[in-house]
């Protein structure tokens, strides 16, 4: 008699799409702080839980570790380190991507830093 293991239940994710540079940053685990603004659908996004970042045909599940809040991008740059949110660019720069991204609206609602780590596949 054969036993048959199912595969491993893929925990409950929310999605969030990502541009590549940022995606590829996550995949390769070198971006360890998403940044998003207070969308009342984000509000109670908590540690333990899981993302699943997607760009294209690509996804990437991460788990988070904490979620931070805070009144402006500045702050949270200053606070979590501009290469905790990308390695690859200075914070000023940083800046201008985030903020081309979301106007003043946004950053009104609040901004969110939120650590991940890669789950492995």
């Amino acid at each position: 008699m054969t036993r048959h293991t199912a595969a491993p239940a893929q925990p409950r994710a929310r999605h969030m799409n990502l541009f590549r540079r940022y995606f590829d940053l996550v995949a390769t685990g070198r971006k360890k702080i998403e940044v998003r603004v207070q969308y009342t659908n984000l509000r109670n996004l908590a540690a333990g839980q899981h993302i699943k970042f997607a760009c294209g045909k690509d996804e990437c599940l991460v788990r988070v570790i904490r979620v931070a809040r805070y009144t402006s991008f500045e702050e949270m740059l200053d606070t979590e380190g501009p290469a905790n949110v990308n390695p690859d660019s200075p914070r000023e720069q940083q800046l201008t991507n985030i903020r081309r991204i979301y106007g003043p609206e946004k950053e009104a609602l609040g901004v969110l830093a939120i650590e991940i780590e890669r789950v492995n596949a």
